[in-house]
């Protein structure tokens, strides 16, 4: 059965995963989604190593600029087909992405990215045409405003979409909101302004660059649990597991940290360190140690030391990232009032987790709640607007970007909180 009502499509380019839907301009209904991994992890699995790729060879920017317009592409064509839909319906298709995602899929250079004072060539959002960019569908694109060098369009839309406008025009309140991804982004509202900034976390959120890692897809483990000596998983859809991604990992950790099984510093204990049945999950594989999560007769899924010190380091340049827009805002932790999470991890996030492993404050597990597709849904809810998104350049605009590249404050809060908080059970 064929659709025919005005439809758009909006799109979350992230630096691990795309995510992308159909809507019904008219209702705001999403009628479709879809998503998949971003074909540019071929050059590299940060932003920061693509953007080296980028400026080192003119062909590795547009073999990007055409690895990432080929995929939005077939994305957009399987959400039409899926949907019965036909394209001349199609009214718009949003884009928002990190300024590197945005840069690339334009083919703009990216040397003022790569290089100081790391700003992007275009603030204010872009209209064009998908077939200025290589498609062969030809319909109009927008592409969300970047209010600073690593802080993008997908921040815009996340705090877009849950009214960052409104909130931050009381001056009593303060509410964080963090994007965690490849390029954890992050934004604190207080006394009437908006501070952000963005911290290179790297993929281990979104479960990349790990032993077993993968994105957020079905066979995902997406949970881990510790029952007495037993180790309990969950995965996406229930199907069997293939892999972990990035909820699972923080899980997992928590778990490891909360079982006495890691110690401050991050060192998985050896086996003959551990005096219950959770000793028999721990292997060396290739040479390190390793925790056994899952295995079959096709596959061992295991979380390994060189996991683990991923972890370390993002969770260490999120927390150091908060801590910085809380010094500039020139309030504690704990005025915080509201802390909104989202992100491509894979599952609502226990706070208690989060704060186990060393990014949440006590006072931050209390007022802590989760939007899934955080910024996606801000794409969506700009697109049925109508009015031709111009709040979102007035958002980009107010938001006061926060550099860490070379910050003191930043060094000194991401050695602080490089290793894991003091374990509950003394071990």
């Amino acid at each position: 059965m064929k659709l025919s009502k005005p439809i758009a499509v909006a799109i979350d380019v992230g630096t691990t995963t795309i995510a992308a839907s159909l809507l019904d301009c008219e209702s705001g209904e999403r009628l479709a989604m879809t998503g998949s991994l971003n074909p540019q992890r071929e050059f590299g699995a940060d932003v920061v190593s693509r953007l080296a790729a980028a400026v080192s060879s003119a062909d590795n920017l547009l073999r990007m600029s055409k690895l990432i317009n080929a995929e939005l592409e077939r994305l957009t064509v399987k959400l039409l087909h899926d949907c019965g839909a036909d394209s001349r319906d199609l009214r718009c298709i949003g884009i928002a992405g990190n300024p590197a995602i945005e840069h690339l899929l334009l083919g703009l250079s990216v040397n003022s990215l790569a290089f100081p004072p790391y700003r992007p060539l275009f603030s204010a959002g872009k209209t064009t045409t998908t077939a200025s960019l290589g498609w062969d569908l030809d319909q109009d694109a927008y592409i969300f405003p970047l209010p600073g060098g690593f802080v993008g369009g997908d921040l815009v839309a996340f705090l877009y979409g849950e009214d960052v406008c409104a909130a931050h025009s009381t001056q009593h309140t303060a509410r964080l909101y963090l994007d965690l991804g490849t390029n954890g982004e992050l934004a604190l509202v207080a006394g009437g302004k908006i501070y952000a900034t963005s911290a290179a976390a790297g993929p281990a959120f979104e479960g990349g660059n790990l032993a077993c890692g993968m994105a957020a897809l079905p066979g995902a483990i997406s949970g881990v649990s510790f029952v007495g000596d037993k180790v309990r998983i969950s995965t996406i859809r229930n199907e069997a597991p293939s892999g972990i991604c990035g909820s699972g990992v923080i899980s997992a950790v928590a778990g490891l940290l909360d079982a006495g099984l890691l110690d401050q510093s991050g060192r998985l204990l050896e086996a003959d360190e551990i005096p219950s049945n959770l000793a028999n999950h721990v292997r060396n594989v290739d040479g390190e140690t390793g925790f056994v999560l899952y295995r079959d007769a096709r596959r061992t899924i295991y979380l390994s030391q060189g996991d683990i010190r991923q972890v370390q380091l993002a969770k260490g340049a999120i927390r150091a990232g908060m801590e910085v827009l809380l010094l500039r805002a020139g309030i504690s932790g704990d005025s915080v009032q509201e802390v909104i999470l989202t992100g491509s991890f894979g599952a609502v996030l226990s706070p208690e987790h989060l704060k186990n492993v060393g990014i949440f404050s006590e006072n931050m597990v209390k007022n802590a709640g989760f939007v899934h597709e955080g910024a996606l849904r801000g794409v969506e809810k700009a697109i049925c607007a109508g009015d031709d998104f111009a709040a979102l350049d007035r958002l980009a605009e107010s938001i006061k970007v926060i550099p860490l590249s070379g910050t003191p404050a930043f060094e000194k809060h991401f050695l602080e909180h490089m290793n894991f908080p003091k374990l509950q059970n003394g071990a």
